[in-house]
C-alpha cells in the first residue's frame, strides 16, 4: 500500500494561543497513531500567523510572509511529536494592541500557507503518490482573505482547488468556533466559511466546526482506515431480480494495539535483528508425563454429561455448517417491529456498485419506497465462501441530501434466539399505589432529565459518536509515548479534556444544582436494617425482635441491599440473609427458583426437627421473607400453595402448634390487594390459618 503524506496546516496567530495546547495534544496524538499503526507514513507541519517567515516560495518568488515551514515532509518520527507538542507563538498571547498586524494577517494567510503546503507535495512527490497526498488546516477563520490580484475570492479559491485535484491532493478544514474562539464579524465568517467549502467540494473531503475540545479530538481523525469490502455482489430479491451492491464495514470497535512479544537477547545496536519470540508447545501424557504425545496421537474432546465426547478434526469439518455466499431478501416489515436493543455487533454500508447507473436507480427506487412506507427489508447474508455462520440482518434506508452521494442502506445484525438474554424484572404495573411515584416526583425527574440534555433546543449535541475519541485509548497511546522516551515513567493522571468524556460536565452540574437537590430530596432513601432473632440463655428463642404486625403485611424490603454477596445457597446459620442475597442475584435466570425452593425445605426442616417449638419463631422468621419475596418477585402462588401444604403437613405428622402459632402471630396468605397475579381474596387471606385451625381442633 502507498504510504500517506500528510501536512499540517496550523494557524498559530494570537487568536488562536487560548486553544493551541488543545491542538498540540491531537496533533501530537494523530502522529503517534502513525508511530503505531502507519509507521512509514510521512509528515510536515507548516504554520502561519507567524512573526517570522521560512518557507522556499518566499526566496524563490517573493511574498508568502508569515508562513513557517517547521518540519519538512518526513517519515513520522519522535522529533515531530516533540515539535507538536511545542509550537511557536507570537510574543503577546493575543493582546491585539501591541500586534495589530498578526491578528489582520491571520486568515489573510491562509491561502498563502495551502500554496505553500501544494508546493512542498509536489517538490516531493510530483506526479506520484496520488490519493495519499493529505493536507489539515486548523484555524477559527475570524478575519478577512485578501482580495485577488486577478479575479474574485471565489474564482481564486476555485483555481487552487482544482489544482489540488489534478495533483490528487486533498485538504480537509477544521474551523474553531464557539467557546473556541473570540467574537469576530459574522459576514467576515460566513464569507470564509462559503470559501472554505470550495476546497471540502472541489476535493471532496470534510469541511468540520468545532466549539469545544472534546470536538477537536474527534474532528481529526488521528488514523485513517482504508475501507474494504466484505461483500460484491447482489442483493437477490427472487431469482430473476438482483441488484449489485458493495458491502462495507460503517462502524467497527478499534481494538488496543496488539502487543508482542520481543526477546531482548539480540544486540541493541543489530538495526536488522527481528527479535521475534517463537514459541513451542509440548502435549505430555498424564500417565507418563515424560513422554511426549505427537500431534496425530492428540483429539478434541467435549464434554456431554459426565463423559468427554471425542471429535476429530475431520469429523468437525464434517459437521461445520457451510452455507452458500450470497445476500438475499427474507421479506419487508414494519420499521417499529425491529426493536433497537436488538441491534448486534457492527454496522454495515449497503452501496450501489460504482459506476453501475441502473444498480443506483434501482436501490435508490427500493430505498425512498421503503422510507416512504416506513418498512425495513429482513436478509440472511453470507459474506465469503466458506463462511460458518449465516447472519440474520435488517436494511434500513439512507437517503441522501447531496446529489454526488448516491442512496444507500445500513445493515444491522439481529439475534437468534441463543443470542438474546431475557432477565426476570417485577413489573411496575403489579406494584401497590403506594409504591409508584406521585406528580411531585414525576416533575421533579422530569426538570432533571430536561437540565441535563445533552441536546439543548437551539444548540449543537455534546458527546457526538463522530467527534468523540475513545478516552482509555487515548490515555493508552500517550502513556506509550513516555515509555518510548523513559522505560521508567510513570503512568499520568487522565487529561482534563478526556476526563470530561468520562464524568459529568461540572459546569452543568453546578448551574442545576437547584432542580438536582429537588430530585434527590423528592426520593429520599432510608435504610431497612435486617432483624435477627435473639438467642436467650437456657437454650429458649424470643420472638421479640419480629415486629409481626409491621413485617408479615408490611411492603416487601430492599432485598437488593445483599446482592454483591455472592450466595449459592441458603445455610442454616443466617437462612434469612442469605434467601434475601440469592433472590437477588441477576447474573441468571435461576435464582430466584432456586431461593424460593430452598426456603421451602429450610422451613420444612425447621419446623420437622423442632423440639417443644424451638424452632417455631426461625421457621415463622423464614416465612415471612418468602412471603416479601414473593411478593416482590410476583410468585404470589408459590407462597400461598406452600402454606397451604405447609399446614397439611403439620396436620399429618400431629405439629398443630405450629399452626396455632402462625395464626396466633397473624400470618396470612397473599392477597390480591398485595399481588395482583394472586387469586386469594382479603377475607380468604385472614381466615385461612382461622380455618385451619378449627379443622385441626
Amino acid at each position: 500500500k502507498q504510504k500517506e503524506a500528510l501536512l499540517l496546516l496550523l494557524d498559530v496567530g494570537p487568536s488562536m494561543h487560548s486553544v493551541l495546547p488543545e491542538i498540540e495534544k491531537v496533533c501530537s496524538l494523530l502522529v503517534q497513531k502513525k508511530l503505531i499503526y502507519n509507521k512509514y507514513d510521512e509528515v510536515g507541519i507548516v504554520l502561519f500567523g507567524t512573526e517570522d517567515t521560512d518557507n522556499e516560495l518566499t526566496s524563490e518568488v517573493g511574498g508568502y510572509q508569515h508562513v513557517v515551514v517547521l518540519k519538512d515532509i518526513k517519515v513520522v518520527d519522535g522529533d515531530i511529536v516533540e515539535a507538536l507538542q511545542q509550537l511557536p507563538r507570537g510574543k503577546n498571547d493575543g493582546d491585539s494592541s501591541i500586534y495589530p498586524f498578526l491578528y489582520a494577517l491571520t486568515l489573510m494567510l491562509v491561502l498563502d500557507a495551502v500554496i505553500v503546503a501544494m508546493d512542498m507535495l509536489i517538490k516531493k512527490f510530483g506526479e506520484t503518490n496520488k490519493g495519499k497526498k493529505r493536507m489539515c488546516l486548523i484555524t477559527n477563520a475570524q478575519y478577512p482573505i485578501k482580495e485577488s490580484y486577478k479575479g474574485t475570492k471565489e474564482e481564486q479559491v476555485t483555481t487552487i482547488a482544482k489544482q489540488m485535484t489534478v495533483h490528487g491532493m486533498r485538504m480537509e478544514s477544521i474551523i474553531l468556533r464557539g467557546k473556541l474562539s473570540q467574537d469576530a464579524n459574522k459576514g467576515i465568517m460566513d464569507e470564509n466559511d462559503r470559501l472554505l467549502n470550495i476546497f471540502s467540494k472541489e476535493t471532496s473531503t470534510r469541511l468540520l466546526y468545532v466549539d469545544n475540545p472534546i470536538s477537536l479530538f474527534g474532528a481529526l481523525r488521528t488514523r485513517n482506515i482504508t475501507p474494504v469490502t466484505v461483500f460484491r455482489g447482489d442483493i437477490e430479491f427472487s431469482p430473476k431480480l438482483k441488484i449489485k451492491v458493495m458491502v462495507y464495514k460503517k462502524t467497527s470497535e478499534e481494538k488496543f494495539p496488539s502487543l508482542k512479544k520481543y526477546s531482548d537477547k539480540a544486540p541493541p545496536n543489530d538495526k536488522h535483528a527481528t527479535r521475534d519470540v517463537k514459541v513451542d508447545y509440548e502435549y505430555k501424557s498424564s500417565e507418563d508425563p515424560d513422554k511426549v504425545v505427537p500431534p496425530d496421537r492428540r483429539i478434541k474432546g467435549y464434554p456431554y454429561g459426565p463423559q468427554i465426547v471425542p471429535i476429530s478434526s475431520a469429523e468437525w469439518e464434517a459437521v461445520k455448517f457451510k452455507p452458500e455466499k450470497g445476500v438475499k431478501l427474507l421479506g419487508f416489515t414494519e420499521s417499529n417491529n425491529v426493536l433497537r436493543h436488538h441491534y448486534m455487533k457492527d454496522v454495515y454500508a449497503f452501496l450501489p456498485e460504482p459506476g453501475n447507473t441502473k444498480a443506483m436507480l434501482a436501490l435508490s427506487a427500493l430505498a425512498r419506497a421503503m422510507k416512504e412506507m416506513n418498512k425495513v427489508a429482513i436478509l440472511r447474508c453470507v459474506w465469503r465462501r466458506g463462511q460458518s455462520n449465516v447472519i440474520i440482518g435488517v436494511l434500513t434506508p439512507n437517503l441522501s441530501d447531496r446529489e454526488n452521494i448516491p442512496d444507500s442502506f445500513y445493515l444491522n445484525v439481529l439475534p437468534f434466539a441463543e443470542d438474546v438474554r431475557e432477565f426476570q424484572f417485577p413489573s411496575f404495573t403489579n406494584f401497590p399505589a403506594s409504591w409508584l411515584p406521585n406528580e411531585l416526583q414525576l416533575e421533579a425527574a422530569d426538570n432533571l432529565i430536561k437540565t441535563l440534555d445533552l441536546a439543548p433546543h437551539g444548540q449543537q449535541e455534546v458527546l457526538l459518536p463522530d467527534f468523540t475519541p475513545n478516552p482509555v485509548l487515548e490515555r493508552f497511546y500517550r502513556y506509550l509515548e513516555l515509555k518510548s522516551k523513559d522505560p521508567d515513567a510513570a503512568v499520568p493522571p487522565l487529561d482534563d479534556t478526556l476526563k470530561k468524556i468520562t464524568e459529568p460536565d461540572g459546569d452543568l452540574l453546578l448551574q442545576n444544582r437547584a432542580v438536582i437537590g429537588s430530585f434527590c430530596r423528592s426520593f429520599e432513601l432510608k435504610g431497612n436494617p435486617l432483624k435477627k432473632s435473639r438467642r436467650l440463655l437456657g437454650g429458649k428463642r424470643s420472638f421479640s425482635s419480629v415486629d409481626v404486625e409491621g413485617n408479615i403485611t408490611a411492603q416487601p424490603a430492599n432485598l437488593i441491599e445483599n446482592a454483591s454477596v455472592k450466595v449459592e445457597k441458603i445455610g442454616d446459620l443466617t437462612p434469612v440473609q442469605d434467601f434475601e442475597a440469592l433472590i437477588s442475584r441477576r447474573d441468571g435466570p435461576d435464582w430466584v427458583v432456586k431461593a424460593i425452593n430452598e426456603m421451602k425445605n429450610k422451613i420444612f426442616d425447621l419446623v420437622e426437627d423442632s423440639h417443644e417449638g424451638d424452632n417455631y419463631p426461625k421457621a415463622l422468621e423464614c416465612l415471612v421473607v418468602l412471603r416479601k419475596g414473593c411478593i416482590l418477585e410476583q410468585e404470589p402462588k408459590q407462597f400461598n400453595d406452600f402454606l397451604r401444604h405447609l399446614c397439611n403437613f403439620c396436620r399429618e405428622k400431629k405439629l398443630n402448634s405450629f399452626c396455632d402459632y402462625l395464626a396466633s402471630e397473624g400470618l396470612a396468605l397473599i392477597p390480591k390487594t398485595e399481588a395482583i397475579d394472586s387469586e386469594v381474596t382479603d377475607d380468604e387471606a385472614r381466615s385461612f390459618l382461622v380455618k385451619s385451625e378449627s379443622k385441626v381442633v
